[in-house]
């Protein structure tokens, strides 16, 4: 399929450049190209495999790690700055997610902002929990001190995209031994899950009832649980003592958009889209720690239906992040 919008597509700059190291010394040289280059390797693999357009954002965990709250206002303005440089060049292929000071919401807030309105950014793409101060004080986006930033997202009409990143290693006594479950294969997806959970339950979309999250990996596992999350035993009687007024499956299915990311398994798609319906799913590659020519070689040839492919591909990305492509 030509003409292809692929959305979780990473970008490093000088900072956090070596955050990405952990994926070994083997694949370094390459994947450090990957993560530097937009204009060159990166635009030549979209030509090759149908990808008119990718939404740019920060590696992880990036701005979400630097503990120094400074610091981390000052690099996430850094790396917008940059990503805006590059959509500059190319705004034909080219849009960018903002990367977000989360350590301090209103900080967050004031550059969300800019990045939207002043460089034209459409949406935020932000690495899961936040440490704050201290390296261990971990932070989640349902607490109410960033109701204030969702409030913002609202009004602002722009999708926020929660993006994986591993538990501290304090908090990975499960993994012990067994340290190849971390990362992709595992820690990240039930990580992501349990803070898009947290916002579910908190009650936010109760608050906020135009927020847009969109989650990678086709949803972090989580639609092929929907059911189980709000049946419970059923028969106990016993409803969810949470804040939300109604079932997780209501708020996943009106509130989430997922895609493809990293994920090349047409079970899988159908799933989601069986569970979510095909407007809320989207093509996505999860470029550089995936290839661009093996996400778009599957999904050009998944067996789904091509008014399908057409939305997933491309007409979804479109209408939900307002893209001007003809």
């Amino acid at each position: 399929m030509q003409g292809k919008i692929a959305l979780e597509e990473h970008v490093a700059i000088e900072p956090t450049l070596g955050d990405s190291q952990v994926f070994g010394a083997h694949v370094w040289p390459e994947l450090r190209h990957r993560l530097i280059d937009v204009q060159d390797t990166r635009l030549g693999e979209m030509d090759k495999h149908g990808i008119e357009m990718m939404i740019l954002s920060l590696n992880a965990p990036a701005i979400q790690a630097i503990h120094d709250i400074k610091t981390a206002i000052a690099v996430a303005r850094q790396a917008n700055d940059a990503l805006a440089a590059e959509v500059r060049k190319r705004p034909d292929r080219f849009a960018s997610f903002a990367a977000l000071p989360m350590q301090d919401p209103e900080a967050a807030t004031a550059e969300l902002t800019r990045c939207v309105n002043e460089l034209g950014f459409v949406g935020a793409l932000v690495n899961g929990f936040s440490q704050i101060s201290t390296p261990d004080n971990v932070t989640y986006y349902d607490l109410p001190q960033y109701r204030p930033f969702w409030r913002t997202v609202e009004a602002l009409d722009v999708p926020f995209y929660l993006h994986p990143r591993n538990p501290l290693p304090d908090w990975t006594r499960q993994y012990e031994g067994h340290n190849w479950l971390l990362g992709p294969n595992w820690a990240f997806s039930a990580e992501t899950a349990v803070h898009a959970l947290r916002l579910i339950g908190s009650g936010l979309f109760d608050e906020h009832p135009r927020l847009k999250i969109v989650l990678g990996h086709l949803g972090e596992g989580i639609p092929v649980q929907l059911w189980r999350i709000d049946g419970r035993n059923g028969w106990m009687k016993a409803p969810h003592k949470y804040a939300a007024k109604q079932g997780v499956g209501h708020y996943f299915r009106k509130h989430f958009h997922l895609t493809t990311s990293g994920n090349f398994h047409t079970p899988s798609l159908v799933n989601a889209m069986t569970e979510m319906g095909p407007e809320r799913v989207m093509f996505s590659v999860d470029w550089p720690f995936e290839d661009v020519g093996e996400g778009a070689r599957w999904f050009d040839g998944a067996a789904i239906g091509e008014a399908d492919r057409r939305k997933v591909g491309r007409d979804n990305a479109i209408k939900l992040f307002k893209l001007k492509l003809k």
